[in-house]
């Protein structure tokens, strides 16, 4: 009698554990950060919308969801950090969807991660991006211009569009930057898909790089520490939120999608919401 009751207990407590993480994978909610930095005076209060790792995920009809989402952060850009589709789950619909909503809301930046660099829908989904509007920043820098200030936002597409080996990761990056960032002095943005990289990209003087990749760390313990993430291992140093290092800062997004882990736990999607402040 007694083993029967602690079977039900545990058969319970899984059955209550699945429920919590089906309703994690789509409760998608806003996250507001504030970047204080030494930026230009009329980019205070400037703020990005920034969505990262897709993966064909599907929040309403049409997106509705992560639209109405946008619309709540007063965004001034948006800025897409990779993977809005999936290897393993063929079709670009749903990210079509999200980016015919978002750009008619703010200018949309995007740059392809490390799951469009081995899909085969990559080249379509380019194409009808472009035809959008969607400025798409694979390895190229744009000019933000505000009040007669300027900031310079720059992009990297995935290594792995050229290589697959990724102990040249950090090589390929550094190279990337030289080549892409302007050389004169100015408050730079960039968007990579990859945290893992913070380093590399402080040391080519990157003022606040936007990333995501990390899915948060997948499952999250109650105290934050995320358990795993691609290309950092167990208990991964860059997951979610600000990070802020000697050379530079980094706003890693949790991510709203799933790939060959199918749930994520105490780990929900989201939007994040990134407002620049000029230090007083």
């Amino acid at each position: 009698m007694i083993a029967l009751i602690i079977i039900g207990v545990v058969l319970v407590l899984l059955a209550l554990v699945c429920l919590w993480g089906v309703w994690e994978n789509t409760a998608v909610q806003l996250h507001r950060i504030t970047v204080a930095d030494d930026i230009p005076d009329a980019f205070d209060g400037f703020t990005f919308a920034h969505i990262s790792d897709l993966h064909n995920a599907q929040f309403g009809q049409e997106q509705e969801r992560l639209v109405r989402l946008l619309r709540e952060a007063q965004t001034d850009a948006v800025v897409v950090t990779g993977d809005v589709i999936d290897k393993r789950r063929p079709g670009m619909q749903n990210a079509l969807s999200f980016f015919a909503q978002a750009v008619r809301l703010a200018p949309v930046y995007y740059v392809p991660g490390n799951h469009e660099a081995v899909s085969a829908e990559y080249p379509a989904l380019r194409r009808v991006l472009e035809e959008m509007g969607v400025e798409i920043l694979e390895d190229r820098a744009v000019s933000l211009v505000r009040g007669g200030n300027a900031i310079t936002l720059a992009g990297v597409s995935d290594p792995v569009f050229t290589t697959a080996d990724p102990e040249r990761n950090s090589t390929l990056m550094a190279q990337k930057l030289e080549d892409v960032l302007p050389k004169a002095g100015c408050y730079t943005v960039l968007l990579s898909h990859r945290p893992e990289l913070f380093g590399v990209y402080r040391a080519a003087g990157i003022n606040l790089t936007f990333a995501g990749h990390a899915h948060g760390g997948q499952f999250r313990l109650p105290w934050g520490q995320g358990i795993i993430a691609p290309n950092q291992g167990l208990f991964p140093k860059y997951t979610q939120g600000l990070y802020a290092e000697e050379g530079g800062k980094m706003v890693v997004s949790r991510g709203l999608g799933n790939s060959s882990v199918p749930i994520r736990l105490n780990n929900r999607p989201e939007v994040v919401a990134v407002t620049l402040k000029k230090h007083a």
